[in-house]
């Protein structure tokens, strides 16, 4: 858009303006601040509330080569390009993807220079003591690691500061028009990063593309991630890359809240029961793979299922082999009386956990590993991990599916360079995070590749930026 002439300048011009306040934006500032930029970053919601999606996460998965004190064993650069490949069944832009994964090699000892700090993973924590790193005290005490440094950095911060409008000249950014509580201000700049996520929050939108079946959905992170910065790009001539439906959706707690449930309300018990819908029926391999490489698929599931509701059926057996959720599971004495709390047909769902205890062939169960638990003649089976459901009391949960973030997003180059419609790269626009995940992420997910895409981006981009301003 071209800013109105009566929009009041900011009094401080930039070298780089962040729109957004998450770990992709951060990387980027702090990156573009390392290399001599003045930056200011701009975030739409409170200081309370600051970081988006970040603050909801725990890990990242950074390639790296041998052992460290807090992982247990080297996850090469190959592995982790298979895992993405198999997760995203292909569609992902291999040259950026090998990329990002290459420079996630620098990034733990990068992001410890940041005043970040990990931990050895948790018990029942996905099985990803090797691949994923773990923040010592979640997200929030990342964020505020990376906040702190940029702090004494000189980086400067706008809190509920919403970017309302793009000055973009062709394929060059001019200014950011934010509104803030006193008014709108038009903030010049020499190089924009965008980082300020998907549109996730945004029902009308995902009904879009998603159908009425979108208003069931859940959104596990911040209810500011509604799409506008991307919009406004995207109308200035910026490519586009992506499918609209497209997202990291697991399944998470129908209890939880509409926004900002995150972490604490996800399932991570599906391997160890069966999952059934409103008409006690199951629908899927439960144990089709390991969960770091199968739990994204959860909510894409649910979604299809009748009312976009499923409950999560398990016994005694697995009940402390996994983190529950914020809230309690559902408990009975019979499956039966399971049934009656959920709202289901008792004797229906009595059927299917009898036709699923019937299928199972014993073996040695081992919750790590790929196991030798099956089913036989069974559809769907469950290739892994089938254990009888026959020891009370009998549990569940409700489920529903949780949207963490969309896919839809800009087209960027090596350089974390917005792509345009027109051709070529723009001059001074750069993207990170989830608002450019599409371009790694065609579908699919494996745990902590979220925030890889934000660090790893987020430091190309705001290296770049600060380059591009010092021109």
């Amino acid at each position: 858009m071209t800013a109105e002439n009566d929009i009041p300048e900011h009094p401080v011009a930039y070298d780089v303006v962040v729109a957004g306040g998450g770990n992709a934006a951060l990387c980027a500032a702090i990156a573009a601040r390392h290399a001599g930029a003045s930056v200011l970053v701009l975030e739409a919601a409170s200081k309370f509330y600051r970081g988006g999606n970040t603050r909801h996460t725990r890990n990242m998965r950074c390639a790296h080569d041998a052992a460290t004190a807090t992982l247990s064993g080297p996850y090469t650069e190959d592995e982790f390009w298979d895992d993405l490949l198999r997760v995203t069944e292909g569609q992902t832009n291999e040259q950026l993807a090998r990329m990002m994964i290459r420079e996630s090699k620098e990034m733990l000892d990068w992001i410890v220079e940041q005043g970040v700090r990990f931990q050895p993973s948790l018990g029942g924590t996905l099985s990803l003591g090797r691949t994923n790193s773990f923040f010592l005290g979640g997200g929030r005490a990342m964020l505020n690691a990376l906040y702190l440094t940029a702090a004494r950095l000189g980086v400067d911060v706008l809190y509920e500061a919403e970017v309302v409008g793009l000055d973009i000249d062709s394929d060059r950014f001019r200014a950011a028009i934010i509104r803030q509580r006193d008014g709108t201000t038009r903030i010049r700049g020499k190089a924009l990063v965008a980082a300020a996520g998907g549109f996730e929050s945004n029902i009308d939108r995902l009904v879009e593309g998603w159908g009425e079946i979108a208003r069931n959905f859940l959104i596990r992170g911040t209810p500011n991630n509604r799409g506008t910065v991307l919009d406004m790009l995207l109308g200035a001539g910026v490519d586009s890359i992506g499918d609209p439906t497209q997202c990291h959706a697991v399944a998470i707690d129908a209890r939880a809240p509409k926004y900002d449930g995150g972490i604490i309300t996800r399932l991570d018990c599906v391997v160890f029961g069966i999952v059934v819908n409103k008409h006690a029926m199951r629908f899927y391999d439960e144990g089709e793979d390991v969960w770091p490489k199968r739990y994204a698929i959860w909510g894409r599931l649910v979604a299809a299922q009748p009312d976009q509701i499923a409950y999560i059926v398990f016994d005694a057996k697995s009940a402390n082999l996994f983190m529950p959720s914020l809230y309690p599971a559902i408990e009975a004495a019979s499956v039966a009386e399971l049934a009656g709390k959920l709202g289901l047909d008792p004797d229906r769902l009595s059927g299917t956990v009898a036709e699923f205890n019937a299928a199972v062939r014993d073996g040695s169960f081992n919750p790590d590993i790929l196991d030798d638990c099956r089913t036989e003649n069974l559809t769907p089976p469950k290739s892994h991990w089938a254990r009888r459901i026959d020891t009370g009391p009998y549990y569940a949960y409700p489920v529903r599916p949780g949207i963490t973030f969309t896919y839809l997003g800009v087209r960027v180059d090596h350089d974390a360079r917005m792509m345009m419609k027109a051709g070529g790269s723009a001059q001074n626009m750069y993207a990170a995070g989830e608002i450019m995940a599409g371009n790694v992420l065609g579908r699919g997910y494996a745990a902590g590749i979220g925030m890889t895409i934000g660090s790893v981006f987020g430091r190309i981009a705001g290296r770049g930026a600060a380059r591009h301003a010092a021109q």
